[in-house]
């Protein structure tokens, strides 16, 4: 008797578990204040366009934006193990090191700190898309040209698909920025979003 109820509970439980929708896979955007949407309003921000793409394009990923105005690939470090452990991940967007630039900071250090969070991202089996940074040319040519080229090394040495420019195509228009000249407005978004789509898209395998 105790066989055969158990068979007829284990019957039950495979059916309900089948009749549950599959969960969603995540995309974590993993970024600065150009991903956290600063001084946009709610829903203006680029990853929360992702998710309206995606949704429109009826795939069930949903897009956990994890980005933090002023953040650094330092403190990218130090908590991209617990984002990873919250969010679960299937694709990690990096978008960090704009902080890093403006900054002035090592470009080795910021390298090796991409490097750990890519790292962190793969062994969490979270597949990544890093976003290429630029910095304006007043922090000198031999400055900025290598803190350029180090987001290709890195995409290189680790093989992971890139993002050339995250503001490609408009840096230079300055209507497109807030005061501050360094904060895209709400209309800049779609491009933004545009530019992660060409890479991203394809990683996902959607049109």
């Amino acid at each position: 008797m105790r066989f055969r109820f158990f068979l007829k509970m284990s019957g039950w439980l495979l059916g309900l578990l089948c009749a549950l929708p599959a969960s969603a896979a995540t995309i974590l955007v993993y970024g600065d204040s150009l991903s956290a949407g600063y001084g946009l309003a709610r829903g203006a921000d680029w990853p929360a366009l992702l998710q309206q793409r995606l949704l429109e394009r009826k795939t069930d990923y949903k897009v956990a934006n994890a980005s933090i105005s002023g953040e650094t690939t330092l403190g990218g470090v130090n908590r991209i193990e617990q984002a990873l452990r919250e969010h679960r991940p299937s694709l990690t967007i990096v978008a960090l090191g704009a902080n890093d630039g403006l900054r002035g900071a090592s470009v080795e250090a910021m390298r090796t700190n991409l490097e750990r969070i890519i790292d962190a991202a793969r062994r969490a089996n979270s597949r990544v898309l890093l976003v290429g940074m630029q910095i304006p040319p007043n922090y000198g040519p031999q400055y900025t040209e290598k803190f350029r080229r180090s987001f290709g090394e890195i995409a290189r040495a680790k093989r992971v698909p890139l993002v050339p420019f995250l503001l490609e195509g408009f840096a230079e228009k300055r209507e497109l920025f807030q005061p501050d000249q360094l904060h895209p407005v709400a209309a800049a978004q779609p491009l933004i979003l545009d530019t992660v789509w060409k890479v991203l898209g394809k990683e996902l395998k959607i049109q």
